[in-house]
């Protein structure tokens, strides 16, 4: 099976099968703060082109502010704050891997300015491929936001030490992706959020 096809398989059975939770997050997010459920965000996907990522919204509608989110960032709603300890808020990218501007797992997809930032052997390396839901970066930097809220200037610890190695690591696997390391991506995932502890 190839891993086109897997993904398109996924998605589509994870959607079926958790539209009732889908549903009942949306809902929540409604009633826990104004403002839609969904939230759309411009990224750069395989080959460098934008696309609209979908997320479920963790923050109050419209409250502007910087692009990282550092620590118990104010801005973070009630609901959103649990949607984010679980990455639940991450679900509706089920709907790009459908689309085919996202898969299962691939490098996380960057904002355009940090894509600025890229080394052009590693962006050509790292942009070969879809971007995913998940990813070993992803792994390695799940207390991404506590790391920043510890440093004394947020963005720069992030284009500085973050990225670079966030950078490194989506490099390596669009050099070695198959179905089998997807595979174990998605399987170390799950066991990283929803593992005992």
């Amino acid at each position: 099976m190839s891993k086109r096809l897997f993904d398109l398989l996924f998605a589509a059975v994870a959607l079926l099968l958790l539209s009732p939770l889908l549903l009942a997050i949306a809902a929540w997010i409604r009633l826990d703060s104004p403002g839609p459920a969904l939230f759309r965000q411009e990224r750069v996907g395989r080959g460098g082109r934008p696309f609209r990522i979908h997320k479920f919204r963790t923050m109050r509608h419209r409250a502007g502010g910087p692009a990282l989110t550092v620590g118990a960032d104010p801005r973070i709603t009630r609901a959103g704050a649990w949607l984010r300890r679980r990455r639940l808020d991450e679900l509706p990218q089920l709907l790009d891997v459908l689309q085919g501007t996202m898969s299962l797992v691939g490098p996380r997809p960057e904002l355009p300015r940090y894509v600025a930032h890229y080394p052009p052997a590693l962006r050509e390396r790292a942009l070969a491929v879809r971007p995913g839901i998940t990813d070993p970066s992803s792994l390695a930097f799940l207390d991404e936001a506590g790391r920043l809220a510890a440093a004394a200037d947020p963005e720069r610890e992030y284009i500085e030490r973050i990225l670079p190695a966030k950078l490194q690591c989506a490099a390596d696997y669009a050099a070695r992706a198959s179905l089998a390391t997807d595979l174990g991506v998605l399987w170390r995932t799950a066991r990283a959020l929803w593992g005992p502890r």
